[in-house]
């Protein structure tokens, strides 16, 4: 009985690789077995590393079967390049995923979505009206205040071990709050505790399930074991419930006349698309609002709060990068006053220092999933229709034939560098249409931080030993070890602090 499952697996395996070979299908990894197919591959975590090991050994264009799923697996510049510029409109559709189907409006957010007139009207509102250069100008104060309350947090804990990971964390959900609806949910003097303690539980919830990979997405008789879909839902009615109240509050301030609506100038998010809502109804129903609110307030906390993580991750390991970077902010911005957002522009260094982080450690390693809308070529093979497209980033980044010694954190490959040169073997916000719309606010986020805490602080790891830069499983590339540090006042900004 043994030799004859034997004898089935190997002709099930041999049939499967000669049918694709015969289709001039991409290379397939030899066995491909029954029911799981090539899932025995990737059981060890980080996914992104399991999937980078198999490119090394069977080539940079692959096809591999996820259980019941085609899936082509990219880890080559010119691959990347060849699938988000010949071929971006056949990639620009999203795999039906259980995922999308709960938490992501039925396959019809902005993240989610297929590719079509509601998608495009979506990422319309989101590039011109949401996250523009002038759309993000109205909020350069909100960014700068949170900046300055963080420092001003630090600055009072200055004797204490910090928890960057969570301050981080608190930064960016209190701005991108601010930033949609004009409301704070961390730190001290929090208006509303019972809406807080709400919006937190449904965050954790929210993050801790898009970190989660699905095996049902693939397997799909596991569907009948499997707890996390009706977690989905559950997960997705109290996002709904919280996220109405938000819009009902806005418009009760409106109808009272308390709201800037009639003005030029909005406040806050909400407020732009509810009068976007009274000009365009047919586009700006309320689904339309708390799908782009969910959309904005997760794509736009986790990815920011992971590379501000590693970047100080990377400069308490490297202190002579450390020294640099502040020499170039006091000899731009000077000892009198605190960085702004003006003054990014003129440190380079600053900006080399992201660029090498985002390489080494990607906000998405894997890029966000493609499913092919028909048939078509990459590399010279045959895709077939309805095949999901991974493009495995940081092996691009991290492969030693695209950068020299890829594994040490170098900023200076960054200076005098044209990006035009390096579109496709760094990608941290991926490409094309799909290409991540938030990559502007994420910049300056980022940059206005990591620039604030370099020049006002010094800071050191808190033992002697190396800072680990182990990855956990995740989306998003966590570190397995949440960063804390140790820091105090730089001299000359005693003053400046304490002003705050």
């Amino acid at each position: 009985m043994f030799l004859q499952i034997l004898l089935f697996l190997a002709l099930y395996s041999i049939t499967i690789h000669l049918f694709h070979k015969f289709q001039n299908h991409p290379p397939i990894p030899f066995p491909s077995l029954p029911l799981i197919g090539h899932l025995y591959l990737v059981l060890k975590k980080p996914l992104h590393r399991s999937l980078g090991k198999i490119s090394r050994k069977h080539g940079p264009i692959l096809l591999l079967h996820f259980g019941s799923r085609p899936v082509l697996l990219v880890s080559s510049p010119l691959a990347a390049e060849e699938c988000f510029t010949k071929n971006d409109v056949v990639f620009a559709n999203r795999p039906l995923l259980i995922f999308g189907k709960h938490l992501g409006y039925n396959h019809t957010s902005l993240t989610w979505g297929s590719y079509g007139d509601k998608w495009r009207n979506l990422r319309r509102i989101s590039s011109l009206e949401l996250l523009s250069t002038n759309s993000l100008q109205l909020f350069c104060v909100v960014r700068l205040d949170e900046v300055r309350l963080l420092l001003r947090k630090l600055f009072k804990d200055q004797h204490r071990t910090v928890d960057l990971k969570c301050a981080f964390f608190e930064l960016m959900l209190n701005l991108m709050m601010r930033m949609l609806a004009g409301k704070r949910y961390y730190g001290d003097n929090i208006a509303e505790v019972e809406e807080a303690s709400r919006f937190r539980e449904i965050l954790r919830e929210s993050f801790l399930l898009s970190a989660a990979s699905n095996m049902v997405d693939f397997v799909p008789m596991l569907k009948w074991v499997d707890k996390s879909e009706k977690r989905m839902i559950n997960l997705h009615k109290k996002r709904e419930t919280f996220t109405q109240e938000l819009i009902e509050e806005q418009r009760r301030k409106m109808n009272d006349g308390k709201s800037s609506l009639a003005t030029d100038k909005k406040k806050n998010m909400i407020e732009i698309l509810l009068s976007l809502q009274e000009e365009e109804p047919e586009n700006f129903n309320d689904e339309t609002i708390r799908s782009l609110m969910m959309v904005l307030l997760l794509a736009g906390t986790d990815t920011s709060v992971g590379t501000m993580e590693w970047a100080m991750s990377f400069l308490l390991n490297h202190p002579e990068v450390l020294k640099k970077a502040q020499t170039e902010v006091d000899k731009v911005v000077g000892h009198g006053r605190l960085v702004e957002e003006s003054d990014l522009a003129n440190l380079p260094y600053l900006h080399c220092i992201i660029s090498e982080t985002l390489r080494m450690k990607p906000p998405g390693p894997l890029l966000m999933p493609h499913e092919s809308s028909k048939d078509c070529v990459v590399g010279g093979y045959r895709i077939p229709r309805g095949t999901m497209l991974l493009v495995n980033t940081w092996a691009i980044h991290n492969d030693p034939n695209n950068w020299v010694e890829p594994t040490k954190f170098k900023p200076e490959r960054f200076e005098g560098l044209d990006g035009s040169k390096t579109e496709f073997k760094v990608m941290p916000f991926g490409s094309g249409r799909r290409g991540c719309p938030g990559e502007g606010l994420a910049m300056r986020m980022v940059g206005l931080t990591l620039g604030s805490l370099i020049q006002c602080f010094e800071w050191e790891r808190v033992s002697k030993e190396m800072v680990d830069l182990m990855e956990a499983p995740g989306l998003t590339m966590p570190k397995a070890q949440p960063l804390q540090a140790k820091c105090r006042p730089r001299q000359h900004f005693l003053t400046c602090l304490s002003q705050i």
